[in-house]
């Protein structure tokens, strides 16, 4: 009897439990459309957050619930795109390209090392001890951490020991943006092609003991477009709200650390930029 007893309360037990698991699910579920995984299934998995997104589940949700257009993925292609658009029955919309910009042009044949580093070969590494070896506190450190970091093979060092980027591989994920301790890389519009190659907040013809192609804050590019550029902290800022498809600004610069950067890569710098004819490494210390 006591034995049927415990089977019957055993029972019971298990029934009453079933019965609250089942109006919990009824009651806590949560509607998922099915379109978000197959959308995300379309999506390149690359979770770079480019889109604004921590990764593409969340932006395939998003895309679903009509709060961003399938252009706003950097990193899939045009036709990649249009098939998002065409299964959810939206428009694909347009987004222009955005690139990751590097605000240094001061590789090891114009710029000078006061000290010798050895270490671990990261720039976060060596900006560590007294902010690196570099003359120029605020120059590039020539690791590649940002090389290491980049997920699409963006960004390559060149004999320089400065990282190029192709923009036509940059997705404007910002690894690294987020990777450079000296804050050198930023995001831009491909459109921005008016750019301030150097980040040095020091003035004067002093600047160029340590980098021959650092901004001496002369002033003259914004002499030459007042309305365009303005000087904050001995550097030029150029306002990109306003009309910026101009090389006037970068005629007059004596070191070319302002200068237009040409869809295929090219930089062009003004008439009056010193021509470094240098192809080789500078030595310790050496000017």
């Amino acid at each position: 009897m006591t034995i049927l007893i415990a089977l019957l309360a055993l029972g019971g037990l298990t029934l009453v439990l079933a019965l609250m698991l089942i109006i919990a699910n009824k009651k806590l579920y949560v509607y998922e459309d099915p379109r978000i995984d197959v959308v995300e299934g379309m999506l390149p998995h690359a979770n770079c957050g480019a889109c604004g997104y921590p990764g593409c589940r969340p932006f395939a949700e998003a895309l679903v619930k009509g709060e961003m257009p399938p252009a706003k993925c950097s990193v899939s292609s045009e036709e990649g795109q249009k098939e998002i658009a065409q299964f959810l029955g939206v428009d694909a919309g347009s987004e222009e390209k955005k690139v990751a910009r590097l605000a240094c042009a001061g590789g090891n044949n114009v710029a000078i090392n006061r000290a010798r580093y050895e270490g671990i070969s990261s720039c976060r590494a060596e900006a560590l001890v007294s902010g690196g070896g570099k003359g120029c506190s605020w120059g590039c450190l020539s690791h590649g951490d940002c090389e290491k970091v980049c997920d699409f093979d963006a960004i390559t060092m060149n004999t320089f020991g400065l990282p190029v980027v192709d923009e036509a591989k940059c997705t404007a994920c910002g690894d690294c943006v987020e990777v450079c301790p000296k804050d050198l890389f930023s995001i831009h519009p491909v459109s921005h092609r008016l750019w301030v190659a150097c980040k040095s907040l020091e003035a004067g013809d002093g600047v160029l003991e340590e980098c021959e192609v650092g901004c001496t804050a002369c002033g003259k590019c914004a002499m030459d477009a007042p309305s365009l550029i303005t000087m904050t902290n001995n550097l030029p800022v150029v306002d990109y709200s306003k009309k910026h498809q101009t090389q006037a600004p970068i005629q007059r610069c004596p070191t070319g650390a302002i200068v237009w950067l040409e869809e295929n890569g090219e930089v062009v710098k003004g008439a009056e930029a010193k021509k470094i004819i240098r192809k080789g490494k500078l030595k310790m210390g050496e000017s």
